[in-house]
């Protein structure tokens, strides 16, 4: 009988009591109410912290992605320039460098900078003259085509424009727009500027400013004859399958040239402005996780004085046989718990945000009567966000272990309080 009062019941880890009991501290009574507003603001700063972490990054992502689509997209992944003479066996190279396994595209351009004029305005401009094959085959240029058409692109002498200097000069396709090159025919006098009016036959529109404002796009004889060019072509822009192995492919092509060239990729055609973005997204990363940082730290803050004030409470029940396991748990589960709720709330937030994060602008800037994330700042049209799947993993198991290890001081504390010293006074 001596023997059946001394054994100690031993309940298995996180039994019932263990969640019953967590659940009721988090419900805090009204004596107990600082204690309550501390969880809330915990709850609070993990679910805004997740949620801003998830939205920034898919947005870094969706600028990054955007910009990238946009900028290859336009520009070859490989620029083929002379070497040594001028390129006027352009089309034996093109089709050599067609040819390589990978490569989906070689198409020689003629780049020349002029003045785009109208009777009502006037605006710098890239001249890029392209054959008309070439130019169906930039999806970037050919899917986006708002007004004319592209077909006899190579027949005549019109020009296709994007649709933002269509607007600033106020004009439309079937108009006719003048450019003005510095450099045309040299005369006794000197070279006079060349001044020339052509039809526009499409306008298109990419969605980066950038190039909806500053390309203009020529037939490449006509080019060829505006810019003074002994049938050469400034540069051969080859596009690949895959732009991340554009290591491979600089050898390829180098090899298939069969002449002296100078290669320039798109890393390097953009890398201070790539390096920027990472460098942004990765400083944007570490200061908001900070915001986790500090909701983690209420945490700390508000256990400590729960288990201060549930003092009595912890001796009673290490009294009624409670192992100090069952305690630190009960309070463990206490902390997690608005650590997980609060990241998992965050993380629905930040999806449902991300999802409809265009909407979102729109209806700010309607309702600020201003034009949030302007074109001309952000280059593009509309305000992008990728989620990577990866990254919103990190960001979820970040901020559940920094609600996980900021339970543990606490609950420690709680685990190895003396019931004798805690009922001392009372």
């Amino acid at each position: 009988m001596d023997e059946t009062m001394t054994e100690t019941v031993q309940t298995a880890p996180f039994a019932p009591f263990e969640w019953m009991l967590s659940a009721r501290y988090l419900r805090a009574r009204r004596k107990e109410g600082f204690i309550s507003v501390i969880a809330g603001f915990s709850f609070l700063g993990i679910m805004l912290g997740v949620a801003t972490l998830i939205i920034v990054m898919a947005v870094m992502n969706g600028f990054r992605k955007e910009l990238l689509d946009k900028i290859l997209g336009l520009n070859g992944h490989i620029l083929v320039q002379p070497l040594e003479s001028p390129l006027t066996d352009w089309k034996d190279v093109a089709d050599r460098l067609s040819q390589v396994q990978g490569i989906r595209l070689a198409a020689p351009v003629v780049d020349g900078q002029a003045l785009a004029s109208s009777p009502w305005n006037a605006s710098g401009v890239l001249v890029r003259g392209i054959r008309s094959d070439d130019l169906n085959n930039l999806t970037s240029i050919a899917k986006n085509i708002k007004q004319g058409s592209l077909e006899g692109f190579d027949d005549g002498q019109g020009v296709a424009i994007g649709r933002r200097l269509a607007d600033q000069l106020s004009l439309h396709a079937g108009d006719s727009i003048t450019l003005v090159a510095p450099k045309g025919a040299v005369t006794p006098m000197g070279t006079t500027p060349r001044i020339k009016p052509y039809k526009i036959v499409a306008v298109f529109e990419i969605g980066m400013s950038e190039y909806d404002l500053g390309f203009v796009f020529m037939p490449l004889a006509e080019a060829q004859a505006y810019f003074n060019r002994s049938n050469d072509v400034t540069s051969i822009e080859v596009f690949t399958t895959n732009p991340d192995r554009i290591v491979q492919f600089r050898q390829a092509v180098t090899e298939a040239a069969g002449r002296p060239v100078f290669l320039v990729d798109w890393r390097q055609r953009n890398s201070t402005f790539f390096n920027a973005l990472q460098v942004e997204r990765n400083v944007m990363f570490l200061i908001l996780t900070m915001i986790v940082l500090v909701a983690a730290l209420n945490i700390v803050s508000g256990l400590i004085m729960l288990v201060k004030d549930k003092g009595s409470d912890i001796a009673i029940l290490r009294t009624m046989g409670a192992s100090q396991g069952s305690i630190m748990r009960i309070f463990l589960i206490t902390g997690a718990s608005i650590g997980v709720v609060g990241t998992l709330v965050g993380f629905f937030v930040g999806l449902i945000i991300c999802l409809n994060i265009e909407s979102i602008r729109q209806f700010l800037s309607w309702l600020t009567s201003t034009e949030l994330f302007s074109p001309e700042l952000y280059f593009l049209s509309k305000l992008p966000a990728e989620i990577d799947i990866g990254e919103t993993a990190a960001v979820v198991i970040m901020a559940l272990t920094l609600s996980f290890l900021a339970t543990l001081y606490p609950s420690w504390r709680a685990a190895r309080l003396d019931p004798v010293e805690a009922l001392r006074y009372e």
